[in-house]
């Protein structure tokens, strides 16, 4: 039996290409409970009935339960998790819709974007630092919470005039949110955070209210945003001071609220700029404390001090808790590989992050993981329970000949920090 013309027109054959993707993400379950497990036992029905709302219109979105999670500067975010069909149907949405505002974002928006990434934003935010004497690190409170509806649908309604994407992105950013205690919350701004196609809207709102009005007042400065965090660059201090209260005016306009306790000027002080200045030297930018640091000129060796990013202190701190959270130097009921193949995704994640720029920085926290294993070692086998030094030559002894088995030993990270 043929199914009859709908009013709107979805390929099915995208719905079933982003179940994929979706099943690829994982994620838990929504306000209905559902896991993707569960959704998988009837799949093509599943698939068939979020293809048929949606291309008939009668597809609305339930509400999206709240999850708190922690923050790493402590307190609590309210995430939002849409259930398994909802973010299949974001997912359809977003990919129909990316294509008519990704060709109008500027080169220096990098989240949520196709090939870009955070680490490109440390890179170009480390050469203009060299560049430029002064910056605003500036923060956005509570984005997703206050986008403003009729804004971001102007801003959307300026793109397309897909009825489809009209009507699926109207209803998602008013669909209620569930929160934790079970009470429904209506919305009348934001979107959801961890909606699946919340990171592109926020980006379209923020492509007008910061990019192309930096653009279009302030060419001379150069900026760089990774979503609701921002760097702009200036020659002098005044022009940073003048910047920041019309960037905090700016945002007010447009119902937003630079962050006063995570936005601040920064004076990027190395051994050439003297200035003498009583305010910040130094910031955290993507995981990344940048600061005055010493350097080596690769031609001559000499030493001098830069301007340069490197693991930040809090981003050291959130790997050793990770560490610390999984208990490994209390699997004595494991052996060395079964650690080994545990622990390398995550540390091949951090020597690919945080090794980028200043590599150097990372080593300590490196030899520390090696101190859990020391623990590790200690717990495993009775006789070195109580003699950490002998168990510290172990490990020593393992990493030297038995490199293989760390990502960390391959590259020849064999001393331990307890």
């Amino acid at each position: 039996m043929l199914d009859r013309p709908k009013p709107f027109d979805i390929p099915k054959v995208l719905v079933w290409k982003v179940y994929n993707v979706v099943k690829a993400n994982k994620g838990g379950a929504g306000v209905d409970r559902e896991s993707l497990e569960e959704f998988d036992k009837k799949r093509d029905k599943n698939l068939y009935k979020i293809w048929n709302r949606l291309s008939s219109g009668s597809y609305f979105p339930p509400a999206v339960r709240g999850v708190e999670i922690p923050k790493k500067q402590g307190g609590t975010r309210l995430l939002g998790v849409p259930t398994v069909s909802d973010r299949i149907a974001q997912m359809t949405i977003k990919l129909m819709f990316e294509p008519y505002v990704e060709p109008h974002f500027l080169e220096d928006s990098y989240g949520y974007r196709p090939n870009k990434s955070a680490l490109d934003t440390v890179g170009v935010t480390r050469k203009r630092c060299w560049q430029y004497d002064w910056l605003i690190e500036f923060d956005i409170r509570g984005l997703f919470d206050n986008i403003d509806h009729e804004l971001l649908m102007k801003a959307v309604r300026h793109h397309t005039e897909n009825k489809s994407i009209l009507l699926y992105v109207e209803r998602w950013i008013k669909a209620p949110l569930e929160l934790p205690d079970g009470t429904i919350k209506n919305r009348d701004s934001g979107t959801p955070q961890g909606g699946v196609i919340s990171p592109l809207l926020s980006n379209l709102f923020l492509h007008y209210v910061f990019d192309i009005w930096m653009t279009k007042n302030y060419p001379e400065a150069k900026w760089c945003r990774y979503a609701d965090d921002g760097i702009c660059h200036t020659q002098t201090k005044e022009q940073a001071e003048t910047l920041l209260v019309e960037l905090k005016q700016r945002f007010n306009e447009c119902k937003l609220e630079i962050h006063p306790d995570k936005t601040k000027i920064v004076y990027c002080k190395d051994g050439n700029r003297t200035e003498a200045y009583q305010g910040e030297t130094k910031f955290v930018f993507m995981g990344y404390e940048f600061r005055a640091r010493s350097a080596e000129n690769k031609n001559t060796k000499q030493v001098f001090t830069s301007f340069l990013p490197a693991i930040s202190s809090k981003a050291e701190k959130s790997i050793l808790q990770e560490i610390r959270a999984s208990r490994i130097r209390n699997r004595s009921d494991l052996n060395l590989k079964q650690i080994a193949t545990w622990l390398n995704p995550r540390i091949r994640g951090w020597i690919n992050y945080y090794g980028k720029y200043t590599p150097s920085a990372l080593v300590n926290v490196l030899k520390k993981i090696n101190g859990t294993l020391v623990r590790w070692y200690m717990s495993k086998h009775e006789k070195f329970r109580c003699r950490k030094n002998s168990a510290i030559k172990q490990i020593v002894n393992l990493a030297k000949n038995n490199a293989y088995l760390f990502v960390h030993w391959k590259i020849g990270i064999t001393e331990v920090f307890i």
